[in-house]
């Protein structure tokens, strides 16, 4: 093939690159724009990504670079990457979106101690340092702990009177936008509540809070597969349900039940997360033991057919985070579990583009 320097053979030249993810020219998918070559032979151009968290950015520059490269006449390549998040079809007509709101993502679990909250904040944290907007429902009603896992015990939520409705101003921190039912009761006070009560205040937390343009809203699940689960799912279209468990039998058992509740309405379960896959001890970090088991989380998600997006450590920090309201992908991002939980935050928003772009 003949090939001279011009905007043409650019393009032609970048055709056969693929986004890994989605397997689809980057061509074809509009990610290459504003092609620029001057006189000196050097080429420059954008390269649009679908989240600004995507795990293979720098293989696919490298591809790229590579190939326009076999152009003759071509002195440097220069390619500014930028993000744009795809936005979710709303294809059940029944589920009301949230204006702004790109995706809505849920972090479930089929049982209670599995560390869910920590995964949900350090995940929606680790996003937001890629640059992208993000979102934070803190929907375990009876046990609404996001608020100190984010630095946010102290926050007040304001709340303003909008075309006849009372509209809540998020909490913020860390990159992160909040609400929680942690911000509307006193601090020891417990949550009596019935159903109708806890679907009003999820409604509120999806459909009256100025959250503005979010690339993802994370919402972290109660445990379980009860009423506030059911409200969720019925009320807003989800791109996928993320489940958090532990190596152990029981916590997968538990997590079985919470992929079948989402699959049963229609809510596409994107991966598993096992978490406390074993234990980093502070005085030898060389050493680890697997305090609940091993291989519990890759042995279902190749029995269910789903992906294991990732497995976390447990460490003294990833505790001391949580509790300080400085999560660990702030605290200590050198450590394994802050390591760890980047990469998963970076599979969740690859599966969320493919989901949205193949879909």
């Amino acid at each position: 093939m003949n090939l001279t320097l011009d905007r043409q053979s650019v393009l032609e030249v970048l055709r056969p690159v693929e986004d890994p993810e989605l397997r689809k020219s980057l061509v074809e998918l509009n990610m290459i724009r504003q092609i620029e070559i001057d006189t000196q032979g050097n080429v420059n151009f954008t390269l649009v990504l679908t989240t600004p968290a995507c795990p293979l950015r720098e293989f696919i520059v490298e591809d790229c670079t590579k190939a326009v490269k076999q152009i003759p006449g071509v002195q440097a390549v220069n390619i500014e990457v930028t993000a744009e998040t795809p936005q979710a079809k709303n294809s059940l007509p029944d589920r009301q979106g949230i204006e702004g709101v790109k995706n809505i993502i849920a972090i479930s679990s089929g049982k209670g101690g599995v560390g869910k909250s920590t995964v949900a904040v350090n995940v929606a944290v680790a996003l937001a340092q890629t640059g992208a907007k993000v979102g934070l429902i803190d929907a375990d009603i009876y046990g609404p702990n996001a608020p100190t896992m984010l630095g946010l015990d102290s926050a007040k939520v304001m709340v303003q009177e909008r075309g006849g409705q009372e509209v809540l101003e998020p909490a913020f921190n860390h990159g992160v936008k909040l609400v929680s039912m942690g911000f509307l009761i006193e601090k020891d006070q417990p949550v009596v509540w019935r159903g109708p009560m806890l679907n009003g205040v999820i409604r509120q937390f999806l459909y009256q809070v100025d959250w503005g343009e979010l690339d993802y809203l994370i919402v972290d699940m109660p445990p379980g597969t009860g009423d506030a689960q059911l409200t969720l799912t019925q009320a807003v279209p989800m791109v996928g349900a993320i489940i958090v468990t532990t190596p152990q039998n029981v916590a997968l058992l538990d997590s079985r039940k919470g992929l079948k509740m989402f699959e049963q309405m229609g809510v596409p379960v994107l991966g598993i997360v096992e978490n406390m896959s074993y234990f980093i001890p502070p005085d030898l970090p060389d050493r680890q033991y697997d305090i609940f088991g091993s291989g519990g989380g890759a042995k279902t998600s190749e029995e269910l057919g789903i992906s294991l997006l990732g497995c976390i450590p447990l460490e003294m920090s990833l505790r001391e985070g949580g509790d300080s309201g400085l999560p660990i992908v702030v605290s200590n991002p050198e450590s394994a579990s802050a390591k760890a939980l980047v990469e998963v935050a970076k599979a969740i928003a690859a599966k969320i583009s493919v989901a949205v772009l193949a879909g």
